[in-house]
């Protein structure tokens, strides 16, 4: 038997109810991770969230090649409220969009939003990959939830559908805009592709209050350093 400090546990994300004495299915990703890579049967511990119901400290009951049942025993941590910031960012490259996705959810993005912009370099999710990353980088960061992984949406439609009560904070390269500062509250940071933001969609996007420009310092960054800084500032000032 493994040793059961909880902070050397694995950590599992799971999408059913978590209850104290509550038998839990693992699937078979699941299930091989900890038999063949961590090496864990029957009787070891392991930590189990949901987004929901807190983390708790459960032990494998049952374990076959395919399948793991676990018994939830102790509830390590209550669930808590998180910052409530969104990220909308023009797709990259396949390797770029999903370090993105991977960052932004480590560092607390409760949603991410594909926005196709005019300079794209790709239109093409898949919101089953972002979602796996989303939830190997929960597992890893010790975060209590997933980011909602919302379907792709043109720029115009984004602005059209944005909620007035919520900033939008854009980053924007080459600008006299003010450095890039937190509202404390729900917000949206906006990022654009490689190349930046074509001259009309600027101008379109002057045409709404909610948004703000800002600068993310005197350097051109790579789309994806601008969208770790600017959820990195953003965070910071809401404890994220």
């Amino acid at each position: 038997m493994h040793p059961s400090n909880p902070a050397h546990l694995p950590r599992l994300f799971v999408a059913d109810d978590l209850a104290i004495g509550v038998p839990v299915s693992l699937p078979a990703a699941q299930t091989h991770y900890l038999s063949r890579v961590m090496r864990r049967g029957v009787g070891d511990g392991l930590r189990l969230f949901n987004g929901r119901d807190g983390e708790m400290l459960a032990h494998l009951t049952e374990i076959s090649r395919n399948a793991a049942i676990c018994r939830p025993e102790t509830l390590l941590r209550a669930q808590e409220a998180e910052p409530d910031l969104w990220l909308a960012f023009a797709p990259l490259k396949r390797e770029a969009t999903e370090l993105v996705v991977e960052k932004a959810t480590e560092l607390g993005a409760s949603r991410l939003i594909p926005v196709l912009t005019a300079r794209c370099n790709t239109q093409r999710i898949n919101p089953e990959r972002w979602r796996a990353i989303a939830m190997e980088a929960a597992e890893q960061s010790e975060r209590m939830s997933l980011p909602s992984i919302a379907e792709p949406v043109k720029l115009p439609a984004l602005l059209a559908a944005w909620p007035a009560d919520r900033p939008l904070i854009a980053a924007i390269e080459r600008t006299s805009a003010s450095p890039i500062t937190a509202p404390v509250g729900p917000a949206g940071l906006l990022i654009g592709p490689e190349g930046g933001f074509a001259p009309d969609e600027l101008e379109f996007m002057r045409r709404h209050p909610f948004l703000v420009s800002a600068s993310l310092g005197p350097r051109i960054l790579r789309a994806e350093t601008a969208a770790i800084v600017g959820l990195a500032l953003l965070q910071a000032r809401n404890g994220g």
